[in-house]
């Protein structure tokens, strides 16, 4: 008989990532992704690696992007670990601070609901409890979120902010008092935070031993297809998990353009400007479709469809899986979650000008 793998793995619902579309044109607002190009010093960087680099093995521990991050965030070097796209970084956490095996009980991760789905699959694939709590009605916090997560034994708590899929950002305040009555690590998800007003880095410069941010190359630089991220928090935690990476965990290319990219400030900045500005435009114009639309501090925005109209695409579905289904005929695409309090909602990314502009004339032949 073949070897079966373990019991969690064949029983995981695994984790479902937005669609991307091969071969084919289309109007892309489904996975906040920039809707700018790299910064050209970025693209420097990748013409200019040589092929001898490519023949040896990369800075194992991303030194020079470390250093970069470290006088872009005015943190030390060794405040900062470099991963193969913030996802990596989830898993090493998990891995060094959850306790596998166990089903309920000391050693759990804990999250909100509704929140990032991938948490609670990873901790499924570490086979490690995960205390979800559910968030009020306006989607904020719990004022007794640390208090559950306590109870339920939590060693680690991951907590996106600004929020996906909502776009709400918390306080400082809020996030401090959070980890000041938290006994475990709080990682706080700062995929989305190049959009906000402001960032929770004050945590982490003002000594806070149980706080690391969680940063990504994504959204705001324009190179999700790098698959570079990276963390900042207390230098102990970093070293704890320097001992869990994998051994060369990022390439020599991605390495060289994400330090790039982020060394070009300027470039960065002007597009989260750009963006920031066409998502008061969208929401905007949302509204005055009739749609609800929840404020937002990413790239993308939640917003719900009117429900006095009619779609004109099914009547006999959700109206917001309706309108997801008929801007999909269109080539245009949106996030639709097909889960409790958001199966009313779209998720959209905010595109460039013209994007936002295709989607609107076509929401304005649906509605």
């Amino acid at each position: 008989m073949p070897a079966q793998p373990r019991p969690n793995i064949q029983s995981l619902s695994a984790y479902t990532p937005g669609e991307q579309p091969a071969g084919q044109p289309v109007t892309k607002l489904n996975t906040n992704e920039s809707p700018y190009p790299v910064s050209p010093k970025a693209l420097q960087a990748l013409h200019e690696t040589a092929a001898e680099s490519l023949r040896v093995y990369p800075p194992p521990l991303a030194q020079p992007f470390r250093a970069a991050a470290a006088e872009v965030h005015a943190v030390r070097p060794e405040q900062v670990i470099a991963t193969n796209g913030g996802d990596e970084l989830l898993r090493l956490l998990i891995t060094c601070y959850c306790t596998p095996g166990v089903p309920a009980g000391p050693g759990g991760l804990g999250v909100t609901v509704p929140s990032y789905s991938l948490y609670p699959v990873l901790a499924a694939i570490h086979d490690t409890p995960v205390c979800a709590v559910r968030r009020d009605d306006a989607f904020g916090l719990p004022e007794d979120l640390a208090e559950r997560w306590n109870d339920a034994g939590c060693t680690l708590a991951m907590l996106v902010n600004p929020h996906a899929p909502t776009g709400r950002c918390e306080t400082l305040d809020t996030l401090r008092k959070l980890a000041d009555a938290f006994n475990g690590l709080l990682m706080i998800d700062e995929a989305y935070v190049d959009f906000a007003e402001q960032d929770a880095l004050p945590l982490v410069r003002e000594g806070l031993c149980n706080v690391l941010l969680l940063r990504s190359m994504s959204k705001g630089y324009g190179l999700a297809g790098l698959r570079f991220g990276y963390g900042i928090g207390p230098a102990h935690v970093l070293a704890a998990l320097d001992k869990a990476r994998d051994s060369y965990n990022t390439d020599i290319v991605s390495q060289r353009v994400a330090t790039a990219a982020l060394r070009d400030q300027a470039y960065a900045r002007g597009v989260w400007q750009k963006v920031i500005e066409a998502r008061s435009g969208l929401t905007a114009a949302l509204l005055e479709r009739g749609f609800a639309v929840l404020d937002s501090q990413t790239n993308f925005v939640l917003a719900t469809p009117p429900e006095a109209e009619r779609t004109a695409a099914s009547a006999d579905k959700p109206r917001a899986e309706a309108i997801y289904r008929a801007l999909k005929d269109r080539r245009i695409l949106v996030r639709y979650f097909d889960h409790p309090r958001l199966d009313d909602k779209l998720r959209i990314t905010v595109g460039t000008p013209e994007q936002n502009a295709l989607l609107l004339d076509a929401l304005d032949e649906l509605l």
